[in-house]
């Protein structure tokens, strides 16, 4: 099976000609209990392996394997995660549309679409998992997860699949909130009452990119705080006046719309559907049974991975008998600040690896 070449193209090019290693992982048996088929991941590696120097970075809900690319303020030669002494590792998320298989890689001359199986943190991890077999590597230094990557990186903790000496989790917690729950709905409902979603079973070439792009929308709104949507946008007209149409007169408008309309040119909507679905199922009660050290970053102005989250995952380290050390960074970025903080986050991370 091929990952869709439209999207992949597409993603190359964003990458600024990054494009990944594909290993071949067999079939995996998913908890929903599907099949993904001979199964590819897509990865990239950055550093040298000495064998017990290994990072794996679990991405994001629509991330990549280029960490270097998404990532750039932590990752690279003399950051906190030193790509001159550590080996890095990124992959794409099994479901994904980025090089590993999802409901857009081509099987019988096409998509999987409705036959791609609902998948749990747990089955991306067991892919995960294969995938550090394949690269030789019997233990990891770390594993850093970001956002919904930090379920990837807990699930690994309590997982017992590899030795793991320490575990960072940013802008994360041990489940989604109700809240978080309802976001994720809404932006699947934009895309499967679009009509060209035709139940999962859409040409490639004509999507339902009208639904996708306001899933999109849906999810910038709770990337940014409240506070950061005013100080960025305010109510800033999009011309020179805020005129009387339907149109989109407001800069925070068109801000959206643009947002919206290029993650249609890099996504597959049935891969939203499916990694949203994963990130709704995990629900971490416990960290017993985990053996590493715990760093959480949380910030202030995250409505959407309160402060409140990290708080509980740094009790459940300590109740574990796990070390733990809880970074809380005052930023007015929201959600996306674990993107945009390279000095207080690198410094927490820098510190703790």
């Amino acid at each position: 099976m091929q990952p869709d070449s439209g999207l992949f193209d597409e993603n190359a090019r964003l990458m600024a000609g990054v494009v990944p290693e594909f290993v071949d992982i067999g079939d995996i048996e998913t908890q929903s209990g599907g099949v993904v088929r001979d199964a590819r991941i897509a990865y990239q590696t950055f550093g040298e392996f000495t064998g017990d120097n290994a990072v794996l970075i679990c991405h994001a809900l629509t991330g990549t394997s280029n960490v270097l690319g998404w990532w750039d303020r932590i990752v690279g030669p003399g950051l906190a995660i030193d790509t001159d002494k550590y080996f890095v590792i990124g992959n794409n998320l099994l479901g994904g549309c980025q090089g590993s298989t999802g409901p857009s890689t081509v099987a019988d001359g096409k998509p999987l679409g409705s036959r791609f199986p609902i998948l749990t943190v747990r089955d991306q991890v067991e892919a995960q998992a294969r995938l550090i077999s394949f690269l030789g590597v019997d233990q990891l230094h770390a594993v850093v997860g970001c956002s919904t990557g930090g379920f990837h990186a807990l699930e690994w903790a309590v997982s017992g699949l590899s030795p793991i000496s320490k575990v960072v989790v940013s802008a994360s917690g041990a489940r989604q909130n109700a809240r978080q729950l309802a976001l994720n709905e809404a932006a699947r409902q934009a895309i499967m009452r679009d009509p060209k979603w035709n139940g999962g079973d859409y040409d490639l070439d004509d999507p339902p990119a009208q639904g996708l792009a306001v899933a999109r929308m849906i999810g910038h709104i709770a990337y940014l705080s409240g506070d950061a949507l005013e100080n960025k946008f305010g109510r800033k007209p999009q011309g020179d006046v805020v005129g009387l149409t339907l149109g989109s007169e407001f800069a925070v408008e068109s801000y959206l719309n643009y947002q919206g309309d290029k993650f249609v040119g890099r996504f597959d909507a049935n891969s939203l559907l499916i990694l949203t679905r994963a990130a709704n199922f995990f629900d971490l009660q416990s960290l017993e049974g985990a053996s590493c050290e715990f760093l959480f970053v949380a910030y202030t102005s995250d409505t959407l991975f309160p402060v409140s989250m990290s708080e509980e995952l740094h009790a459940m380290a300590q109740a574990a008998g796990c070390a733990s050390t809880l970074e809380v960074v005052d930023l007015p970025f929201g959600h996306d600040a674990f993107l945009l903080d390279g000095e207080r986050q690198g410094a927490a991370i820098r510190r703790f690896l």
